[in-house]
C-alpha cells in the first residue's frame, strides 16, 4: 500500500515539476476544434509546450485530443473542470491533468483516488484546510487579482507553509514578473498569449511571439 502511494505521489509531482519548470500554463478557450493544431505548434515554436483547456466550449474535449496526439511532448491539462464526467472525459481525451474553479471535494477525492494530478481553485484559509487535508500540495489562487493578488497569496502562505500556488486570473505580461518571483508560486496561469480574438482570427504568428516573451519573462525572474 505504501509503495502505492508512493507511486500515485511520484506521477503528481512529475506533473507538477514540469509546470513549475514551464512557469507560465496558457489557459485555452478554444471555440473549434481546428484551432487546436496551429494553437498547439505555435505555442511549442514559442517555448511553452503546456495549455490549460478549458472545459467551457464543446470543441474542448476534442481539442484536448487533437493537441495530445499531434504534440505527445505537450503537457495539456483540463481546465474548469465542474464534475467528475469531466474528469473521465479529459483524461481519455488525454489531459494529464486537471485544474478546477473552485474546491470540490468531490471531484478533489475523486482525482486523488484516481491519481490524476488536480490543482482546484481557492482562495481563502477554509479552502486552502480542506485542500491540505485532501493531501493537496499546490493549489490555484482564483480568481487572482480580484482575490487580493500576490498580497493575499503571501498572506495565506504564512500559516500554510507547505503549500504552493498557481494563481490564475487577472495575470498577465506586466504583473506576471513579481508572482512568479515569490518562491511559493508553482507556476501562474496566463491567457494574454492566447486571448480567443487571436486565436479565431488565426494569427497563430502572434502567438507563437507573445508566447516567446512569455518565455522570455520566466527566464528573467527564475534563470
Amino acid at each position: 500500500m505504501k509503495l502505492k502511494k508512493k507511486k500515485e505521489k511520484k506521477i503528481m509531482n512529475e506533473v507538477l515539476e514540469k509546470i513549475q519548470k514551464i512557469g507560465i500554463v496558457p489557459v485555452v478557450v478554444l471555440n473549434d476544434a481546428k484551432d487546436a493544431e496551429p494553437l498547439a505548434k505555435a505555442l511549442c515554436n514559442g517555448g511553452l509546450p503546456c495549455a490549460e483547456v478549458t472545459f467551457r466550449t464543446d470543441a474542448a474535449e476534442e481539442s484536448i485530443r487533437i493537441m495530445s496526439e499531434k504534440y505527445p511532448e505537450m503537457l495539456i491539462g483540463a481546465g474548469t473542470v465542474l464534475t467528475t464526467e469531466q474528469v473521465d472525459r479529459a483524461v481519455a481525451a488525454g489531459a494529464k491533468f486537471i485544474v478546477s474553479p473552485g474546491l470540490n471535494p468531490k471531484i478533489v477525492k475523486y482525482c486523488v483516488e484516481k491519481n490524476i494530478p488536480i490543482t482546484p481553485g481557492i482562495c481563502t484559509p477554509s479552502e486552502a484546510e480542506q485542500a491540505i487535508e485532501n493531501g493537496l500540495e499546490v493549489v490555484k489562487f482564483f480568481p487572482a487579482e480580484p482575490a487580493g493578488g500576490l498580497k493575499m497569496i503571501k498572506a495565506m502562505a504564512a500559516p500554510y507553509t507547505g503549500l504552493k500556488f498557481m494563481p490564475t486570473g487577472g495575470i498577465n505580461a506586466t504583473n506576471v514578473k513579481e508572482y512568479l518571483a515569490y518562491d511559493k508560486i508553482l507556476a501562474c496561469g496566463g491567457s494574454w498569449m492566447v486571448k480567443g480574438s487571436l486565436v479565431e482570427a488565426g494569427e497563430f504568428d502572434k502567438i507563437e511571439a507573445m508566447t516567446k516573451e512569455a518565455v522570455e519573462i520566466v527566464k528573467e525572474v527564475r534563470g
